[in-house]
């Protein structure tokens, strides 16, 4: 009997390993699915001449005159 018992707590437990393999297959997929992207020009910033953090860049004109 204690063959058997062993044996049944092997499948539970390789039942329970399984599930959260997929339960975290599963998250990973919507995550990816709503992420927002990850482009670069989203993650760029840029200083400004007042030294302070934007996320437009700076106009080309105004560089060429300096």
């Amino acid at each position: 009997m204690a063959k058997s018992q062993a044996t049944f707590m092997k499948k539970q437990l390789e039942k329970n390993r399984q599930k959260k393999k997929e339960d975290k297959a599963q998250r990973k997929q919507e995550r990816q699915e709503n992420s927002s992207g990850g482009d670069m020009d989203g993650m760029m910033a840029y200083v400004n001449e007042f030294g302070e953090i934007v996320s437009t860049p700076p106009d080309k004109k105004q560089n060429e005159q300096d």
